[in-house]
């Protein structure tokens, strides 16, 4: 590993480079935050995806590749006179050192629960007239929910016991089923709702991400259905033109062989 010096110096290399990109590269000149937010999107969740893999080549890639992008926000609002990366990296630093009292003040804390409440409390103080207000808009809507759930828990707004939420799954999987015999769309959508709501809420409760349980899922679905789709093209046939109990049967073996 490096020491803090050589750490310090790969940092100032990076703003040089980004200094001297700005000036002379036709593209890196024109970029704008509007230009920059789609493809910082996009960065994240390729670091995620790699966090997912357990990758630790790809993780090291992307941060570096998510590292630019905040090197480049701080150039664009140094050149407007707004803000630098000094400012960016003070105005962190300040507030862990306000948020983190049993750190750097006289506040006790007996677990990592307490951490986070006094973290939303700390929030409050700050001004916010909701413990809400932080969740972005954007989030997708699986990641809203659990934040949603994580920070009305910081102040206190939540059940006591894992049984209490497994039967308000329950109840909710009830009035689903209720809306989906009578076949009303717009009540199903809304009972259902509740439902993944109540399902994240548990997982939660239970110490499961239910994004990254998902995505998990998602992988092994590609994995298991392309490995069916490879078997069928060697064996001469069309998946198309087979039918569900075929399938089946190369889908049996695929959960045998993949992950």
């Amino acid at each position: 590993m490096h020491t803090k010096q050589e750490k310090l110096q790969a940092f100032e290399r990076l703003l040089d480079i980004m200094d001297d990109l700005r000036v002379g590269c036709p593209w890196d000149k024109k970029q704008t935050y509007d230009s920059l937010r789609h493809l910082t999107i996009e960065e994240v969740y390729e670091l995620a995806d790699a966090i997912i893999e357990k990758n630790e080549e790809e993780i090291k890639k992307e941060l570096g590749d998510l590292l630019l992008h905040i090197v480049f926000y701080a150039k664009i609002g140094s050149e407007n006179g707004s803000y630098d990366i000094a400012d960016v990296a003070h105005g962190i630093s300040d507030k862990l050192v306000y948020r983190h009292p049993h750190i750097y003040g006289d506040v006790t804390v007996k677990d990592e629960q307490e951490v986070k409440e006094n973290w939303e409390k700390l929030k409050l103080k700050e001004g916010r007239e909701s413990v809400l207000e932080g969740v972005p808009k954007s989030l997708p809507a699986m990641v809203k929910a659990m934040r949603l759930q994580e920070k009305a828990r910081g102040v206190g707004f939540d059940w006591d016991h894992k049984e209490q939420v497994w039967d308000k799954v329950q109840e909710e999987l009830a009035e689903f089923k209720i809306e989906a015999d009578k076949n009303n769309q717009e009540k199903m959508e809304a009972e259902f709702g509740d439902l993944l709501f109540s399902m994240i809420n548990y997982a939660r409760f239970m110490g499961i991400n239910p994004e990254t349980a998902l995505e998990k899922t998602n992988k092994k679905f590609i994995n298991r259905f392309q490995y069916l789709e490879k078997r069928i093209k060697l064996q001469g046939n069309d998946l198309k033109d087979m039918s569900l109990a075929e399938m089946e049967t190369y889908w049996q073996e695929a959960k045998k062989y993949t992950e």
